[in-house]
């Protein structure tokens, strides 16, 4: 979990800033699992032939609004931005339809089909934070679009998700998948469940209640307790899919038996935004502790005429980052390991201080990480630091070092210490450290 932000304290009258409620610091400490996650996204998308691309966090209201209108993103969570002029811009929700507004306003249709993207950055939404749950997050996501909605893709679009969590080794893995029909069985079956709990209103919370007169299909995912004997009673929209979104569930299924995935049937599984069709999926951890979704997704055939484009099939995934961070912690998964330095160099008096970093990138360019420590002034307090870095080798460069243009090369492990001209110090250092 990422730190929880401060009240704003005062010291002498002043107010100290905090970062806004909901948003949080991503500190050094933090990073190497932060880098870890990078690093095996580019790992999986090369493997699976996925292209980056980035769209500016920054969009125009309009293009959610029409890809969700009566969904909580568009009525309540979006973050609209202040202009000088009367465009309205929001900072993006999500990425999705930011990337179907790229891909016709730069022609990329032109282009050979299907068209695999990915992407990877910082999303907005105001909500209640809670675990796994910001109002500022990142995302992965992976996209497909152009597929001719052939069932492969989305067992592609799985896969890719499931092989980046599974990757960082993060266990208990399960798929859970369903297929919530195209406009014509789900209208049929929204009939039937708003039939069904047209006389149980008073049964059923709150949310329910609105949902049930906006968007009926929210009310399976419904997670309080007094709705769910009722939700179980429901009619299931797998039993009223039509001939051709049975066929694509059931070759979806067929994919991820071929490639011996873990995936379990979850009937009450929607998405919160009107675009999706089809099949839609979730990949969770099996824990308690862990509650929530660590990649969601599915098809989104719709997207682009919701954005008044022609129909283009397409079907995505995101992956949250800060739940994933979470994982790695439950499961204690360490980060990225860094290169860590196996050369000190120590200095004495300003003129070997100024030369000092003349000999540091001439170790660079050779590919030997060197620290120091210009803060300290003494030698002995600079070879403690030498010591608690547990360097193998700590260079001396002082006064009479400058003047001869030499330098001292120190074993830590022996203490034993040799003066060598400057010029050769790369070739020596080398040559101790294998």
């Amino acid at each position: 979990m990422a730190k929880k932000s401060p009240k704003n304290k005062s010291v002498k009258g002043k107010i100290l800033p905090q970062s806004p409620k909901g948003m949080h610091d991503i500190l050094p400490e933090e990073q190497p699992r932060w880098e870890k996650i990078r690093g095996m996204l580019y790992k999986i998308a090369d493997a699976f032939n996925f292209l980056r691309i980035d769209t500016p966090i920054m969009e125009r209201a309009e293009i959610f609004e029409r890809s969700g209108e009566a969904t909580d993103l568009v009525e309540k969570q979006m973050y609209f931005v202040k202009t000088k002029g009367e465009d309205r811009f929001v900072l993006r929700p999500e990425a999705t339809a930011s990337i179907m507004r790229a891909y016709f306003q730069n022609g990329l249709s032109k282009i050979s089909q299907p068209l695999k993207l990915f992407y990877i950055g910082p999303m907005f939404r105001y909500e209640q934070p809670q675990a796994g749950r910001f109002r500022q997050f990142h995302q992965i996501g992976f996209e497909i679009i152009g597929d001719e909605d052939d069932s492969i893709y989305d067992a592609q679009i799985i896969l890719a998700s499931f092989r980046l969590i599974e990757e960082l080794k993060i266990k208990n893995l399960i798929i859970q998948i369903n297929s919530i029909g195209c406009r014509q069985c789900r209208h049929a079956y929204i009939k039937k469940l708003e039939e069904y709990y047209k006389n149980k209103q008073d049964e059923i919370c709150k949310n329910c209640r609105q949902r049930l007169a906006t968007r009926p299909l929210r009310l399976l995912d419904c997670k309080e307790e007094k709705c769910q004997p009722i939700k179980m009673e429901a009619p299931l929209i797998v039993d009223k899919l039509c001939n051709n979104c049975k066929r694509q569930f059931k070759s979806t299924l067929e994919y991820l038996d071929s490639l011996s995935l873990p995936y379990s049937l979850n009937p009450y599984l929607v998405r919160g935004l009107d675009y999706y069709n089809g099949v839609v999926f979730e990949i969770i951890s099996e824990v308690p502790e862990l509650n929530f979704a660590l990649a969601a997704g599915g098809r989104y055939d719709y997207l682009s005429e919701m954005l008044g484009e022609k129909k283009v099939c397409a079907v995505g995934s995101a992956v949250g980052i800060e739940r994933l961070i979470e994982a790695m912690r439950f499961y204690d998964i360490p980060g990225q390991l860094r290169n860590e330095a196996k050369v000190f160099l120590a200095y004495i008096g300003e003129e070997a201080k100024k030369k000092s970093l003349f000999v540091i990138e001439e170790l660079r360019k050779a590919g030997i990480k060197t620290i120091e420590s210009f803060i300290k002034e003494s030698l002995k307090s600079q070879l403690r630091v030498a010591d608690k870095k547990e360097v193998k080798i700590t260079l001396i460069f002082g006064q009479k070092e400058v003047f001869e243009e030499s330098v001292i090369i120190r074993n830590m492990e022996t203490g034993n210490q040799e003066t060598v001209p400057l010029i050769r110090v790369v070739e020596e250092v080398k040559r101790r450290l294998h």
